[in-house]
């Protein structure tokens, strides 16, 4: 078993923006956002943090969601349809994976939330082959404002003492998703644990996404994606398959957002868990993607 670093599971956003064809572009997020539950939901203080940081998102990924009856994400999802009352095209819906896990006191789920007027969910897959302790939930989309019409995004959350093993295994995942749905326009993004003792330069042989070069990997190992002061990982990764993915991204806009930093959060306020936003968070990393007009959002 590999030590454990402090900074695992950190609350972690972070963004892959994508402007494969309109003006305005697609903004893609992840978010580990740690222990997620109706408890949580019912701190003003972390509503608020967290509908900010959600809103920055046309499609945002959620890891380690603890709502099962999904009341905790029904009120976020409500808080982000107020904030964005104003603009009536700007409504989110929701998707969510089953609980997932080993053991009946460790399940979290995969929740995408989105933006309807932006992408439409096409079709969804529980992956069930090889033994990940949190499958991938993948799921196949459509925008009409994008060159990339339709592309498939799949998060996975590893566990950390198997991140080597999970990692790989995300071959397999591309192999099965992308002839299901005849498409090899697929993101993996989430928390990978992708660094320092959990997977180290030698370990990058044993993991095919590193070996094959089909596959690009946008965040580098020398990315910091952890909140913390006290750690210095890349934990939190983006990788796209094909060239046509590849080019579509905005060089050298592959980047980390600290959320700590953005909304002037004191660090104590970032781990705490009174904040709701634990003892652990990570920075997100986010992407730009190339549309047919040069033309950000941000």
């Amino acid at each position: 078993m590999r030590g454990r670093s402090s900074s695992v599971g950190l609350v972690l956003l972070w963004f892959c923006s994508l402007m494969i064809g309109g003006a305005a572009g697609l903004r893609i997020c992840s978010y580990n956002i740690q222990k997620f539950n109706k408890n949580k939901a019912a701190n003003y203080r972390v509503m608020h943090t967290l509908t900010k940081i959600v809103s920055r998102c046309d499609i945002c990924v959620l890891q380690d969601v603890v709502d099962p009856k999904l009341e905790a994400v029904k009120v976020l999802v409500a808080s982000l349809n107020r904030s964005n009352k104003r603009y009536d095209e700007h409504h989110y819906e929701y998707l969510s994976s089953q609980s997932l896990g080993k053991a009946s006191d460790d399940l979290e789920q995969y929740v995408f939330i989105y933006r309807t007027h932006l992408v439409k969910r096409l079709d969804q897959h529980q992956y069930e082959g090889k033994a990940f302790v949190r499958p991938p939930f993948a799921v196949h989309f459509s925008c009409n404002k994008t060159d990339i019409k339709k592309f498939v995004l799949v998060p996975l959350h590893t566990d950390p003492d198997h991140a080597v093993q999970e990692i790989d295994w995300l071959y397999d995942v591309f192999e099965e998703v992308s002839a299901k749905w005849n498409n090899t326009n697929v993101m993996f993004l989430g928390d990978f644990h992708a660094g320092c003792a959990y997977v180290t330069r030698d370990d990058k042989k044993n993991i095919r996404l590193f070996t094959n070069s089909n596959f690009s990997w946008l965040i580098g190992d020398r990315e910091d994606t952890t909140v913390t002061d006290l750690t210095n990982c890349p934990y939190d990764r983006i990788v796209v398959h094909g060239q046509s993915f590849l080019q579509g991204i905005r060089p050298d806009s592959a980047n980390v957002f600290n959320f700590g930093k953005e909304f002037r959060l004191r660090q104590a306020k970032v781990r705490s868990p009174s904040a709701g936003l634990t003892d652990e968070a990570s920075s997100p990393p986010w992407i730009l993607m190339r549309g047919t007009r040069e033309t950000s959002t941000f």
